[in-house]
């Protein structure tokens, strides 16, 4: 696989999509099968099993292409959002039913069974969960799956938050987790990731494919709101020239702090910054 990134190609040594045939190799080929995300939010992890890394997490209504379910109910397949590959528990994947309509806006919201708020909910769908809405009652929008969400914490498929920065913001306080992609845990790239995608720009997964594929170089020195500040394995989004956000295991959730102190210390540790991308014009 000379040249392929084995994190977004679906190919393993005895497994691959079909139409990796001619370049890659591998035992069989198969054409995969698409599935959607039921649950809240699922684990993608790099293995068959609870004990794996988790490397990312798929969201409610989001499409994956199954190639292989195990017997001991491990779905391996790749994100149509990011193109991911990974291990999801096949529990939390169904045949797809109606397309998407709406997304949460919210940071979280509550599936509820019936149009009130007293009943205990069925599930909690994150920032940026797809669901398909097949009617409105009252305060609610009804699911085509049969729940209840609150209208308010629901927008358009199409609309578009304007600024990432502000996006990332709201996420403020939420713990740390490697892999994660919501305000119960997320990683660096993952706020990065949410927060872009959010505002309808698109974004690879991990900081090394974001600092490759997002905006232009600028300088350390001349930063701005909304600039993207890179160390190896590391993202942060600046605030502005003296300010920055980031989810980071040293503060162990997404924090404001400091551009310099948070450069000095990373630096201290033997990571320097590696480039400062820059989305806006």
């Amino acid at each position: 696989m000379a040249n392929l990134d084995p994190r977004i190609t679906p190919a393993r040594p005895d497994l691959a999509a079909a139409h990796l045939r001619g370049k890659v190799e591998a035992a069989r080929f198969v054409e995969g099968t698409v599935q959607e995300v039921i649950a809240g939010i699922a684990p993608v992890r790099d293995g068959p099993s609870h004990q794996s890394t988790q490397v990312t997490e798929a969201l409610h209504g989001e499409r994956v292409t199954v190639y292989e379910t195990d017997e001991e109910g491990w779905a391996w397949g790749q994100l149509a959002s990011d193109g991911y590959v990974g291990w999801i528990p096949a529990a939390a994947l169904l045949t797809p039913g109606a397309s998407p309509t709406h997304k949460v806006m919210a940071l979280r919201t509550f599936v509820f069974p019936g149009p009130s708020i007293k009943l205990p909910p069925q599930d909690a769908l994150p920032l940026g969960a797809q669901v398909s809405v097949a009617r409105e009652q009252d305060s609610f929008a009804v699911l085509a799956s049969g729940g209840y969400v609150p209208k308010s914490h629901l927008a358009a498929l199409d609309a578009k938050e304007t600024d990432f920065v502000a996006v990332a913001e709201r996420l403020v306080g939420a713990p740390y987790l490697w892999g994660g992609k919501s305000s119960l845990g997320i990683d660096c790239s993952g706020l990065v990731q949410v927060a872009l995608t959010a505002c309808g720009i698109p974004c690879p997964r991990d900081s090394d494919m974001q600092e490759k594929a997002l905006g232009k170089a600028v300088s350390l020195a001349g930063l701005q709101s909304g600039d993207l500040i890179f160390w190896k394995g590391h993202v942060a989004i600046a605030r502005g020239r003296n300010s920055m956000i980031h989810a980071n295991a040293f503060h162990m959730s997404v924090t404001i702090e400091p551009v310099g102190e948070a450069v000095a210390r990373i630096a201290a540790g033997g990571t320097p910054v590696t480039s400062v991308r820059r989305l806006k014009p």
